[in-house]
């Protein structure tokens, strides 16, 4: 592995750095970030600028061919500029879904004049885009999926329901996956369209979640009509475009924000354990700070095994799948012994009156979240068994079983 940037890639990170000082603020001790202290219409506002000018400066799509508004750079280019973003307050969580998973799907399917439609104006922040997969019975297994599109003249109706859709109640446009031939098996009768959220019949319902937000939605479709012109990469082939989007998926949500062992030792610095002395005089703790960072060196050097692939033009393995499984496990069990060494005081979720300002509350609601989103940590271990350790694969009994006649509840 090479850890130093090339005169080129050390030139990228001077220009992002340079752009970001002066379009947002570094991330400070504080935790008061810009989504915390604006208005949910305040923040988005903010997104969308932040969005268009990033799209200006050249640093939006940056992967993307150059015909589709991107740079045509290298992968590498994208990690750099990632990296020192993430040292600011950038505003630009609305868009994570529609350029990571959506956008890319559309590039890789829609027609030339849908993308010339869509592409520019998800780049520059004036649309935002959905993933509409999961269903209350087929998350892991999204290829279980009910939703049904049934061909009416040069339409087709949709009905059924989709569930866990991050931004729907702001998304202008999604990707939605449903099944049109339930007389093959699960996989092969699926396909994939792009949906105007503000189509008739389509009702998004927030979810109120245990940590006070409500980024997550049911969206439920009562015939709805979508053009078949909107079709992505042809009918029965919804399961290919969807391992497209997926894979996006899961390199987008690669990572896991919120405290990390560098900041439950600084806490527990001042922290009392359980005998009433400092909480880094607790042995047991002690084991347990030195498993995280071993963990997280072990996550960090693994990523540069990544980036030093995309340097050379190579393409990363199915092996960028152990990283979720270690950082959204650890973001749990970190926050989780912050708030059990607070004893009484651990359910104190109030920003003002909590240590750091309740981040270790805050991440410890998502932390079960971000387990499950962009596959669950079952899938991602069978993922790396097979594809990584050359395990052999599950037995799958309902493999070249027509989907109309796997068993159902009732």
């Amino acid at each position: 592995m090479d850890f130093n940037d090339t005169p080129e890639e050390a030139a990228f990170r001077a220009r992002a750095r340079a752009f970001l000082e002066t379009a947002c603020r570094p991330k400070g001790e504080a935790r008061d970030s810009l989504q915390k202290r604006l208005t949910d219409a305040e923040y988005m506002a903010a997104a969308k600028a932040y969005q268009d000018a990033k799209a200006k400066a050249g640093f939006a799509g940056i992967t993307w061919a150059k015909e589709q508004g991107g740079q045509g750079q290298p992968p590498i280019f994208s990690v750099i500029f990632n990296q020192e973003e993430a040292k600011f307050d950038a505003p630009g969580q609305p868009f994570q879904i529609g350029l990571g998973m959506c956008i890319p799907t559309m590039i890789a399917f829609a027609s030339d004049e849908q993308k010339q439609r869509h592409v520019g104006p998800a780049l520059h922040g004036q649309e935002i885009w959905c993933q509409l997969f999961s269903e209350p019975a087929a998350g892991s297994d999204v290829a279980g999926l009910k939703t049904r599109a049934v061909r009416d003249g040069d339409d087709w109706v949709v009905n059924g329901q989709k569930v866990w859709t991050s931004g729907a109640h702001y998304s202008d446009w999604g990707i939605l996956l449903v099944r049109t031939d339930p007389s093959k098996p699960k996989h092969k009768g699926l396909t994939m369209f792009f949906v105007d959220m503000k189509s008739p019949g389509i009702e998004v319902r927030p979810i109120h979640q245990m940590s006070g937000g409500s980024n997550f939605n049911e969206v439920y479709f009562t015939d709805v009509r979508i053009p078949h012109a909107q079709m992505l990469g042809g009918e029965g082939n919804g399961w290919t475009v969807a391992l497209v989007t997926l894979m996006n998926e899961r390199l987008a949500v690669g990572g896991s924000p919120g405290p990390d062992y560098r900041e439950m030792l600084d806490y527990a610095r001042t922290a009392a354990g359980p005998d009433g002395s400092s909480l880094l005089e607790d042995n047991a703790f002690r084991q347990k700070l030195a498993d995280w960072y071993v963990r997280a060196e072990g996550y960090k050097l693994g990523k540069f095994r990544t980036m030093t692939a995309l340097s050379k033009g190579q393409t990363p393995g199915p092996e960028s799948s152990i990283g979720k499984v270690i950082t959204a496990n650890q973001l749990q069990d970190i926050t989780n012994t912050a708030i059990e060494s607070m004893d009484h005081y651990g359910i104190i979720t109030d920003g003002s009156l909590a240590a750091l300002e309740g981040a270790f509350q805050q991440s410890y609601m998502w932390a079960p979240g971000l387990r499950i989103a962009g596959g669950t940590d079952e899938i991602l271990k069978n993922i790396i068994a097979e594809r990584v350790l050359g395990l052999p694969g599950d037995v799958r009994v309902d493999k070249d079983v027509a989907y109309q006649d796997l068993p159902a509840g009732r």
